[in-house]
């Protein structure tokens, strides 16, 4: 999975300009997405910062109700003037854009009718986590600590909006669940430090003294980032982990569906329209998961007759979960295994991919404070310019729950030629409007580094059975959460249930389990893009091996796929069906 609440894809401040070629309705578009771009740029000082611009570096977004009224209001009238322009009269490729703006508007819309802002975190990530990790950004200038400081200096205004946030959200009964709680506190609890210099927040300024600061103007940047952190920073994380515990908690609510929030039935259809981009109902995708439950399952008895293993399927899952052979003994070595097959893969992607690009990768652990809850692993992207490379993080937390016969899975999914490949390549994509560029797709994104997954058989990176196994077992993890999503926010299911039903269907360690499933009941919809996403691009290439046969290029389909950059499933399907006719023209 990729970050997308915190980590943005790393732009240029490149933004097309309408050319005397364009026609009038086309420059009237470009007009508009321009100026929306521009208040998305000034609501939101990381998108900006992430997208080049530094006009908004000294800023935190701001969430109060103002703020996300504003906002609505803003987009509504946007929308407003884009159904004014007839997307058949622009050129193809804004029309492309047309239909990916007026979704990300929708979506926008989407959020603040349902009241999604009263939900600023889940079980996966938060504010909070967010601001913790400011100090992995950009320092290269002066300009950079200074606005950083200035960030620390707004902090404790900025969480007093979160917080007055979920005081409403407990009036209204749009709470998270009780039963996703437990824990979630650690990491708040970790910044609140009795030395600043043990805050992560300090870290900027652990480093060596940068060349452009003189001794003295460096010392007094170290003395007012000790001052903000023992003012600001500890004192915010206080009075919210306080809040936490004596209001949020106790007043959370105990059932689990999406659906049983006010205007839950809405809120659930809006984000399944929003991470699936599909027209699917709840049932529909239901029936789709329990078939392709049933579909794996054969594969995976298959793999475990191949292994000589004797005994029944629940025996084997065990024997996985139990057995030292398939776990490490030291971060480090989960870590080096990682890197192998990371190695592995490398070498082999010019064989399926026509692009590289010029973007590395690195691989670190997930982060100390986050890491137990956290799920497996995850793609942060870099930023190339500023000489970032992106990362694939390791999950090294409770290394019994971690088993090494799924890293190939992971790697091909969060590294190359999953999550990597595609978004070092978005970042390429120059003439894309920034919208576009900064947008992340769940399905399609999520679906591609499935299908990522499943290709690395083709490219003999699964070298023993037990691997295959833990591809299979990860396939059949999304397939579960069709089913585990649907009937948590649709069906009525308990999480007990929903743990049992991925515990009997997947090797997945028991602490990965409970971690996924707290993670689907606290983000509805999210988990349905993965195998949606990846059931239609194994459907367009099948279709497309059908239909050319013996001039079918394996890596032509694939720079095709991830030429698009991030776009809904219906935009996929459509330039699919062009560029099908491109390669195989008709009389």
């Amino acid at each position: 999975m990729i970050k997308v609440l915190a980590f943005l894809w790393l732009l240029g401040s490149l933004v097309p300009v309408a050319s005397a070629d364009d026609s009038a309705v086309d420059k009237q578009f470009i007009q508009l997405y321009q100026q929306e771009w521009g208040f998305r740029l000034r609501e939101f000082p990381q998108l900006a910062a992430n997208s080049g611009v530094d006009d908004y570096a000294n800023q935190l977004k701001h969430v109060s109700i103002e703020d996300q009224l504003r906002r609505y209001r803003y987009w509504q009238n946007t929308l407003r003037q884009l159904d004014k322009i007839d997307c058949q009269q622009l050129s193809r490729e804004n029309c492309i854009n047309y239909r990916i703006f007026q979704r990300q508007l929708i979506n926008f819309s989407n959020d603040y009718e349902t009241r999604l802002y009263l939900f600023p975190f889940n079980s996966d990530w938060a504010w909070y986590i967010d601001w913790a990790m400011l100090p992995e950004g950009r320092f290269n200038r002066t300009d950079d600590y200074r606005n950083y400081l200035a960030k620390l200096d707004k902090l404790p205004d900025v969480n007093r909006e979160y917080l007055q946030l979920l005081r409403l959200a407990l009036k209204e009964g749009m709470t998270q669940p009780q039963a996703i709680l437990k824990g979630r506190d650690q990491a708040i609890s970790s910044h609140i430090v009795t030395e600043p210099t043990e805050s992560v927040f300090y870290k900027p300024f652990n480093a060596k003294k940068p060349v452009f600061f003189a001794d003295k103007e460096w010392h007094a940047l170290q003395q007012r980032a000790k001052i903000l952190i023992n003012r600001n920073v500890v004192p915010a994380y206080t009075e919210l982990l306080e809040f936490m515990h004596k209001e949020y908690y106790p007043g959370a609510r105990k059932e689990l569906a999406a659906t049983a929030l006010p205007g839950g039935e809405k809120l659930y259809r809006a984000q399944i329209y929003k991470y699936a981009t599909v027209d699917m109902s709840p049932k529909e995708i239901h029936q789709l998961g329990l078939s392709e439950v049933k579909r794996i399952r054969t594969d995976m008895d298959a793999v475990i007759k191949a292994t000589g293993f004797k005994g029944s399927f629940a025996d084997f899952l065990q024997f996985l979960r139990t057995d030292e052979q398939f776990y490490a003994k030291s971060a480090h070595q989960l870590l080096a295994e990682a890197s192998y097959f990371a190695k592995v893969i490398d070498g082999k992607l010019p064989e399926y991919f026509g692009k590289l690009p010029r973007q590395p990768y690195g691989i670190a652990p997930v982060p100390e404070a986050i890491a137990p809850f956290f799920t497996t692993g995850r793609y942060v992207g870099g930023a190339f310019e500023d000489g970032k490379a992106g990362y694939y993080w390791v999950n090294t937390h409770n290394l019994k729950q971690r088993p090494m016969y799924t890293l190939p899975a992971l790697t091909l999914h969060e590294a190359a030629p999953g999550h990597h490949l595609q978004a070092a390549l978005a970042l390429e994509l120059d003439e894309q409007p920034a919208f576009r560029r900064s947008d992340y797709i769940s399905a399609y994104g999520e679906g591609w580094a499935l299908y990522a997954e499943k290709l690395g058989v083709e490219m003999g990176i699964y070298e023993t059975p037990y691997q295959e196994f833990g591809r299979l077992t990860y396939e059949m993890w999304r397939a579960c959460r069709l089913v585990i999503d649907t009937g948590i926010h649709a069906f009525g299911w308990s999480r007990q249930q929903a743990i049992d039903y991925l515990a009997g269907n997947t090797a997945l360690a028991l602490h990965n389990v409970e971690t996924e499933v707290d993670r689907y009941i606290s983000w509805p919809g999210q988990a349905l893009s993965y195998k949606l996403g990846e059931y239609t691009i194994w459907q367009l290439r099948t279709k497309a091996e059908e239909t050319l046969a013996a001039k079918f290029s394996l890596r032509d389909f694939h720079d095709f796929i991830l030429g698009l950059g991030s776009v809904p499933l219906d935009v996929l399907i459509d330039e699919f069906d062009y560029w099908l006719q491109r390669q195989s023209p008709k009389p």
